[in-house]
């Protein structure tokens, strides 16, 4: 497999930690700031709107440069905000900052896995991409509780010097050991959002939307959940989100496992039916604290199950439109997150209380359920549609 791949891994990884480093630090955000919890949540919230709209937008705006070079502007901006949030004197130039690093984050990880088929043999290409994911899902494991770790020693401003550092190093290695890309075809936004005409496809990344919105009305939280519930220290709260990762993460191929075992469909209403059950139990859990953690990890590994086969599920439905599909995932994903974020600070400032969070995420769950069972039942898409896809590809 080529070697550069893993250059490319570490790249995702240096630009994966700056979206989620936040959740487990918003506490010392707040109070340095001089903002409230739920204000500070936003910071979550206006980075995950960014991501999602920036990645497709800006794929298109961007079709006519070359992608080494895009790679490295995109990585420079990046550095940049990162800077900039270090430099920080008021709440407003962390969010300006954030929407930079969010516009980036998009570019460079979409940039990262096409140049990655670009650069490897096609049989080795599951492997080299599963690779580069492996950069931003261990940046959610490591990152959090880093975060924590760094914020405790050298206060919250060192992460994201230290992030623009790694970030710098990638950019001088990409610079020197990338080969100029050729700029392959960018699918017009126009298609890209016609495919979503089609209600099974449509429900389908809404499944994932509701899903992530009800996940992050706690999550974004998780930090002020410890506190509230069993008045935890910054160790300990590492360690939740350490072993809260590396279920995430194994929830991953528990998610591939499933779908090979028991068929696509089913595994996406158990994952979802099962996700349910668990976040609605978690506020009762806290009685004892090892009953707590079973559910962490529970709640962790169904968190990230979905996604291989919900991706499995989009490529099946419309083969010919999947390259897409996946993008829009990553949108829905995104808008999830900033939805759930969004509404988890606004319950929280409202009750004064993070337990109702989990109550609440799960309703978003059901709706998920909901959209799953809707796009399963919807007949597979017909010839005409995928005739149709074609002639806008083709028209824009």
């Amino acid at each position: 497999m080529n070697w550069r791949v893993y250059i490319l891994a570490v790249t995702t990884f240096a630009v994966g930690l700056v979206e989620l480093i936040v959740g487990g630090i918003l506490p010392n955000i707040a109070e340095d700031l001089d903002v409230s919890l739920a204000t500070a949540g936003q910071l979550i919230t206006i980075f995950a709107l960014v991501y999602a709209i920036s990645a497709p937008v800006l794929l298109s705006l961007t079709a006519k440069v070359e992608r080494k070079r895009l790679f490295l502007i995109s990585l420079f901006i990046f550095t940049l905000g990162n800077l900039m949030t270090f430099f920080s004197t008021t709440f407003i130039i962390v969010l300006i900052a954030r929407i930079f690093t969010a516009m980036s984050t998009a570019l460079v990880i979409v940039l990262s896995l096409t140049i990655t088929t670009k650069i490897v043999e096609p049989r080795h290409r599951a492997k080299a991409l599963g690779l580069v994911f492996m950069g931003v899902s261990s940046a959610l494991v490591i990152g959090v509780p880093m975060g924590i770790f760094i914020t405790e020693a050298f206060g919250w401003r060192a992460v994201f010097l230290g992030i623009s550092i790694l970030s710098t190093i990638s950019m001088i290695l990409i610079a020197l050991l990338l080969e100029k890309m050729p700029i392959g075809e960018v699918v017009p936004l126009k298609a890209q959002i016609k495919s979503l005409a089609n209600l099974k496809i449509l429900t389908a990344q809404l499944t994932t939307l509701f899903m992530l919105a009800g996940h992050y009305m706690l999550y974004a939280y998780l930090t002020p959940f410890l506190v509230e519930a069993f008045d935890m220290n910054a160790s300990w709260i590492s360690i939740c989100y350490l072993i809260f990762g590396i279920a995430s993460v194994s929830g991953n191929a528990v998610g591939g496992w499933v779908s090979d075992k028991i068929g696509t469909s089913k595994a996406i209403i158990l994952i979802v039916s099962a996700f349910a059950i668990v976040l609605f139990s978690i506020p009762y859990t806290i009685i004892a604290l090892p009953l707590f953690l079973v559910f962490t990890v529970l709640w962790g590994a169904l968190s990230w199950a979905l996604t291989p086969p919900l991706q499995n599920y989009l490529i099946q439905a419309d083969p010919q439109s999947s390259d897409i599909q996946q993008s829009l995932n990553t949108a829905a994903l995104q808008i999830g997150i900033s939805i759930g974020s969004a509404v988890g600070g606004a319950m929280f400032a409202w009750t004064g209380s993070v337990m109702h969070l989990a109550s609440f995420g799960t309703i978003l769950v059901l709706c998920a359920l909901g959209c799953a069972i809707f796009s399963i039942k919807r007949a597979p898409l017909g010839q005409e549609q995928h005739v149709d896809y074609q002639s806008a590809h083709h028209h824009s």
